[in-house]
């Protein structure tokens, strides 16, 4: 498997990838690198940044389901995040970000909104999957307030419908960063 999945962004203009073909600017693929030698260096970057495990609330905002499959997916023995330092929370007080599926249906925003102002400051906001980020096929209109981006400030976004488990590990670390820079930020 090469390094596809690593499609997360912290601005949906930055998920535009323009393709040239035999373009001799594009290094090949290199070795793969060592899975246990990746997970020893996530989970070290988590407690840098944080001093304990990272915990994330998950909201369903009005998706399909197939997203918050492959979240469920994170907490199996094949992927395992909580080796890293990665759980998730039933309570967003006691979370450190939220990872948001679905485009925002109306009768959700209210919901939305308080899930996000109950989460602790600094705290990272990620979009998982295509409807979160865009509003996916549905757009916006009058039962939906289209991506998460039209109601919460989204930290990482991470596309795919829906998007494969190693994908959403990397939006997840690519947040971690996100994290360190605002409590820098605040500590400063």
């Amino acid at each position: 498997m090469g390094r596809d999945f690593e499609l997360a962004a912290r601005c949906r203009d930055d998920l535009r990838i323009e393709v040239v073909a035999d373009d001799p600017t594009v290094p090949a693929a290199g070795p793969a690198p060592d899975p246990d030698a990746e997970a020893a260096r996530a989970s070290s970057e988590i407690h840098r940044v944080l001093g304990r495990s990272l915990h994330l609330r998950h909201l369903d905002a009005g998706s399909c389901n197939a997203c918050d499959w492959e979240l469920a997916a994170l907490l199996n023995p094949v992927y395992d995040v909580r080796r890293l330092g990665i759980d998730f929370v039933a309570s967003p007080r006691h979370a450190d970000g939220v990872v948001v599926t679905g485009s925002v249906t109306r009768n959700l925003e209210t919901a939305v909104r308080r899930t996000f102002d109950a989460i602790p400051d600094p705290r990272v906001v990620i979009a998982v999957g295509a409807c979160a980020a865009s509003g996916g096929i549905v757009g916006k209109g009058y039962a939906s307030a289209g991506g998460v981006d039209r109601v919460l400030p989204v930290d990482v976004y991470i596309p795919g419908c829906p998007p494969r488990p190693e994908a959403i590990i990397f939006g997840i670390l690519v947040a971690v960063g996100r994290l360190s820079a605002r409590r820098l930020a605040r500590e400063g």
